[in-house]
Order: structure tokens, then C-alpha cells, then sequence
């Protein structure tokens, strides 16, 4: 069985409070989107803004491999020659050789809000589709609202759908807009219209009841042969199908032919990719791709995956790109401190001194307030310098923040900076919207000459958290600062009674982290060319 996978994280994942893509934004998803091997990319509505107008006058340039840049719209107006329209103008503006239109499938759309007849709107549809293919465009039907109209008027649900189905369109989606239908209704009720509509039928559905995935999948099982979602499940509300999880449930759990097999092994990086370029955060717990999806705590789990990983796991996470995580605490035992180790590249053994060295200091350290399970770049640093294992990338001198209140103006920060790179002093200083971003700005002020890499990297998120409140002004506090490049995510930790302290020890462990993931992958790079050199 084939699926075709329709990505629409352009036009409808752009409207997800948050994000805001440039046009360049957008053609580096849609050649990302390409690179995946996705059929079909919605870039947006043409004529409806300029930002939409003017991605497609650039994205038709691109030399697409695997997709079909598509452009969206809306079926002519009520009493409009089609010819006039607007929106078909719009359309076939776009040049593009796909075009999808949405039409109203539900009765109390077409009354209430087209305003308009019954009859006239189902004329809306078939002849718009009818002229997009007269101008050579292969035209899809997105039926709008249609599970609900179908349930309060099936027989003019249907018939909005022979209309396009006369119109000539090539797929017929059937819409959950409001994400409000439940599974075992989408699948019965895609089972009544497959049997009414000879046209191959497509499902669109949205999140509102944390159903879209399932839908989707349900009305795949049902006989939908096309399927439309966002990556990451970006989109208005409480957002669209997360492609991310239809495909890998399509292709690993039913052997579903929706992209290549090499290229699923790149869906791990291509959520990261989409998720940094529309400045937004990955989810920890998304399921097959966030960094906690193959995670593991310490006790009976990690010791059960240490012998079998079928035994607390759905699949292997190589197969989309993940990797298994295990996480270690004050509960770790030698058997988690061994696994890790053999994961980050240092060689132990069960009854070495450094074994045990590493876990009594573990469990000092999180008796102090550390968290190494929420912070497993920091924990990596930690078990590569206590064996002597990792590169001093750069020496601390000493560092200084300031913070000043002027009259009728903001808060200012400034932190000053000396370090030592490659036997090379550097002192620098910058400003900051407050101390630890003043410092970061510094640090790599200071840095980026020695590692341009880092210019590829920022901070997303910063927690504090007071470890004794009891202990007032002098308890410890616990800093977990969260960083992201252009593929990865990783959370690092530092615990002080100082907040600057505390930040600063995380902030040098999360560039430590970055400078050391990229040597490790120039490493592995550099004996992947002697090996064929050989």
C-alpha cells in the first residue's frame, strides 16, 4: 500500500501563535520538507499576502527532488464568475502545477457563514475545480468541516463531494477542522464515504481533542490513500496532525510505503531542523523524535534495557534518527554508569576504581543539588573529565557582571570576560538583557574566532529553582539552561548558593558540550575518509 504524505507546516503550521516565518524560512523547510521525501508541500495562499506572493515567485526557482509545491486557496466566491475570481486568480499566479482549494462541506457553514445557498455553494465547488483543470492544474478537494457536516447532513456532506468529484479533482480530503471527532467515528465514517466516492480519498485532520494522529492513522486503515498534517504538529489552536508520528506509525508499525526507507532515518533531525528554523521548542516527550522519547531512569527499566531494549521499548530509536537514553541519578547502579559510558566513548569496567570513583561522586554531587537525569550534557562532561577524557577547550581567568538602573531607562547588564584559548588571552565585554545573557554573549564574543561552530548554537530556555527555601538568601540554587543548534537539543546544570555561579557553570558546560559534540562528529568523519581512502 502507498500513502502519499501532504505537508502544509507553511501555510497552516504558520499559523501557530509563536511563530512567524520569513520567506527565507520558508524555503529552507520547503527544501528540507524535499530532502524528507514528502510528496506534497502546501507553500501558502497566493494573493492572500505578500510574504505568500513572494515565496512563490522564489520557490518555484528550486530544483525539488521528491516534492510538489503546492498552492492553497478557497473556491470562488457565492455569485462570482469564476473566471473573475480573485482567488483563482491568485492561484493560477503562483505557477505552480498543483492546487489545492478548500470548499464548505457543512451545511451551517454554507448558511451561516458563506451566506449563501445550498445549491450555489456545491456550484462553488465543482466549478472552480472544474476551471483549475482547464487551465492544466491537477486541483485537490479539501472538504472543510466535513465529518461534522457529515454527521448532522450526510447526504449534503456527500454531496459536495460528487461535486468536486465532477469537478475533476484528483484527491478528495476529508477535514476534521475542528479536531473534535473522535477515532472510531472517522474510521466508520471514512468506511461509508469510500464506498460513495470513487475519487482517492485524503484525510486532514486537527488536535483540539489530542485525536489528529489516530484520526489520521484510522482513516488510512479505512481506505484514505493521502495524508495531510504538519511536522511537529504546528498549527492554529491546539495545532494540525503531527506527521512526524503518522509517518513513522505508517512506515514502521502498518509497512506503509510514504517515504524511503533512508529517509526516515533523517525524521529525528528534520523536526529539530523545522522546529529551530520556526524558533520554536522541541518537545522533550514527543513521542518517536524528542530527546526523552527513548529515555530511561534509573532502577528496574535501565537494568531490564541494559539485557534487552524490547523489554521498556516500542522500536528501535535508530530507526527514525533518536537514540536510547539512560539516565543516571543518586538511584544508579555500576550496571547504568557502565552503559553510559559505553555510550559516550569511555572504556570502564565494573570493579575499575574510576567505576566506583564516578558513582560516589554522582551521588555527591546530586546530594548537593545536581540533576543529572535533566541535564545529560553536563553529565557526559562530567564522566569525560573525571577520566581524563576531554579537550580543555578554553581556561577561565576570571569574569565580571554588572548591573545598572539609569533614570527613565531599563535594566542594563554587562559582564566582562578573560579567558585563555590556545594560549591566547581574550578579554572581552558585552551587553545583555540581563546578567547570565550578558555573560553568554561574552563567552562567546570571546570564543567565536577559535569556534565559529558556536554561532550556530543559543540558549532556549533557563530555569532556576531554590533547592532549600528555608536557608532564605544563602540556599543553594539549581540552574538548568537549555541549548539548541541546527540538530540537536541539550540541557546542562550547575548548582550554587551564587544564581550567577550557578548559571555560569551551566552556560560554560552547554558551548563545552557544543564545542565537544562537533569535534567528536570531525572525528568520526575524518576516519570515515581514511577508511575509503584505505
Amino acid at each position: 500500500m502507498k500513502v502519499e504524505v501532504y505537508d502544509t507546516t507553511l501555510r497552516d503550521g504558520a499559523q501557530t501563535q509563536g511563530i512567524s516565518f520569513s520567506v527565507s524560512d520558508k524555503i529552507r523547510i520547503a527544501e528540507k520538507l524535499d530532502s524528507l521525501g514528502v510528496h506534497y508541500i502546501e507553500g501558502g495562499w497566493p494573493g492572500a499576502n505578500p510574504k505568500d506572493v513572494d515565496f512563490f515567485k522564489k520557490a518555484t526557482k528550486l530544483k525539488l527532488k521528491n516534492s510538489k509545491l503546492v498552492a492553497f486557496g478557497a473556491t470562488r466566491r457565492a455569485n462570482t464568475d469564476v473566471a473573475k475570481d480573485a482567488t483563482m486568480k491568485g492561484l493560477l499566479c503562483s505557477n505552480v502545477d498543483v492546487i489545492t482549494i478548500f470548499g464548505k462541506s457543512w451545511d451551517l457553514h454554507v448558511k451561516e457563514v458563506l451566506k449563501t445557498t445550498l445549491d450555489e455553494n456545491l456550484k462553488m465547488i465543482e466549478e472552480s475545480i472544474t476551471y483549475l483543470k482547464s487551465k492544466g492544474k491537477t486541483a485537490i478537494f479539501d472538504a472543510e468541516h466535513f465529518f461534522d457536516g457529515y454527521r448532522e447532513n450526510p447526504s449534503y456532506a456527500l454531496k459536495t463531494l460528487a461535486a468536486a468529484e465532477r469537478g475533476g479533482a484528483a484527491k478528495i480530503v476529508l477535514c476534521d477542522t475542528n479536531g473534535g471527532t473522535l477515532t472510531s467515528s472517522v474510521f466508520e465514517i471514512v468506511k461509508e464515504v469510500k464506498e460513495k466516492v470513487k475519487t482517492p480519498l485524503g484525510i486532514h485532520a486537527h488536535n483540539d481533542s489530542d485525536m489528529a494522529v489516530a484520526n489520521s492513522i484510522a482513516a488510512v486503515q479505512a481506505g484514505c490513500v493521502h495524508v495531510q498534517g504538519t511536522i511537529n504538529g504546528y498549527g492554529e489552536r491546539c495545532g494540525n496532525a503531527n506527521l512526524v508520528s503518522i509517518i513513522a506509525n505508517l512506515k514502521l508499525k502498518l509497512g506503509v510505503d510514504c517515504i524511503s526507507d533512508i529517509s526516515i532515518k533523517e525524521l529525528t533531525e528534520t523536526a529539530y531542523y523545522i522546529a529551530e528554523t520556526s524558533n520554536m521548542k522541541l518537545g522533550d516527550n514527543q513521542p518517536f523524535v524528542g530527546s526523552s522519547a527513548f529515555a530511561h531512569k534509573a532502577g528496574v527499566h535501565v537494568n531490564a534495557i541494559v539485557k534487552n531494549p524490547r523489554t521498556y521499548e516500542h522500536m528501535d530509536p535508530a530507526r527514525v534518527g533518536n537514540r536510547r537514553k539512560l539516565l543516571i541519578s543518586e538511584l544508579s547502579g555500576k550496571s547504568s554508569i557502565l552503559e553510559k559510558a559505553q555510550e559516550i566513548d569511555v572504556e570502564l569496567d565494573k570493579e575499575a576504581p574510576e567505576t566506583k570513583r564516578i558513582l560516589k561522586l554522582l551521588q555527591d554531587l546530586e546530594h548537593k543539588g545536581y540533576h543529572f537525569e535533566a541535564a545529560e550534557a553536563s553529565l557526559k562532561l562530567f564522566m569525560k573529565k573525571t577520566v581524563k577524557k576531554l579537550k580543555k577547550f578554553f581556561e577561565l581567568k576570571e569574569f565580571r557582571v554588572s548591573v545598572e538602573k539609569r533614570t527613565k531607562g531599563k535594566i542594563i547588564s554587562e559582564a566582562t570576560i578573560k579567558l585563555k584559548v590556545n594560549g591566547k588571552l581574550e578579554h572581552t565585554a558585552s551587553l545583555g538583557d540581563g546578567p547570565v545573557n550578558a555573560l553568554d554573549n561574552a563567552l562567546r564574543k570571546a570564543l567565536k574566532d577559535f569556534y565559529p561552530s558556536l554561532n550556530e548554537m543559543h540558549l532556549t530556555d533557563f530555569k532556576v529553582r531554590v533547592l532549600d527555601e528555608k536557608a532564605g538568601t544563602e540556599a543553594r540554587v539549581r540552574v538548568l539552561i537549555q541549548s539548541q543548534d541546527k540538530t540537536d537539543s541539550w540541557w546542562t546544570i550547575g548548582v550554587s548558593e551564587n544564581i550567577i555561579e550557578a548559571s555560569w557553570q551551566a552556560l560554560v558546560d552547554s558551548v563545552e558540550y557544543k564545542l565537544l559534540k562537533d569535534s567528536e562528529k570531525n572525528l568520526r568523519q575524518r576516519r570515515i575518509r581514511l577508511r575509503r581512502k584505505k
